[in-house]
């Protein structure tokens, strides 16, 4: 397994990434008309285009894991939305196909984007309790905070 940052022509296993994990952990949590739009993959590789080579988001970091040619996992960081002045950072994405789950990628991708020093957080779905567990194994907790996206509950966690 290699980790490492994004290139262009990833796009489009980055957004099978995010897809197929979406599919995978969010299903009876988000509405199948979400997970199954004929639409959301499409959009997913604009989004990793953009985030790989959009000057935009240069104050972000990306980062893929592969497996024999395969992206099984893919994650991404930034500036914080909103709580800005609280952390430094925000974990965005941190998916890994569930073949893959086990692998070490997680912690990989984890290390790629993240400085464990550096004041993060992250939103995760609830319930979750495999990436909860994940998140307070590298060293998160939860805050309190609670929003509710697209009708999927999330819990703020964080660390630093």
């Amino acid at each position: 397994m290699v980790v490492r940052a994004p290139e262009p022509e990833d796009a489009p296993g980055m957004a099978r990434v995010h897809v197929e994990s979406w599919q995978q952990t969010y299903r009876g949590l988000v509405a199948d008309a979400i997970l199954d739009d004929p639409g959301f993959l499409t959009r997913r590789v604009a989004f990793w285009e953009a985030a790989i080579s959009d000057p935009r988001w240069d104050t972000h970091r990306s980062a893929v894991a592969t497996r024999d040619d395969e992206v099984i996992g893919i994650a991404l960081s930034g500036p914080p939305l909103g709580d800005a002045g609280r952390w430094e950072r925000q974990l965005y994405v941190l998916y890994v196909l569930a073949h893959a789950h086990g692998s070490g990628a997680g912690a990989l991708l984890l290390d790629a984007v993240t400085e464990a020093d550096v004041p993060t957080m992250l939103w995760v779905a609830d319930p979750n309790p495999r990436a909860q567990a994940f998140y307070r194994k590298s060293g998160f907790a939860f805050d309190g905070g609670r929003q509710v996206e697209d009708g999927l509950v999330e819990l703020r966690m964080v660390r630093g």
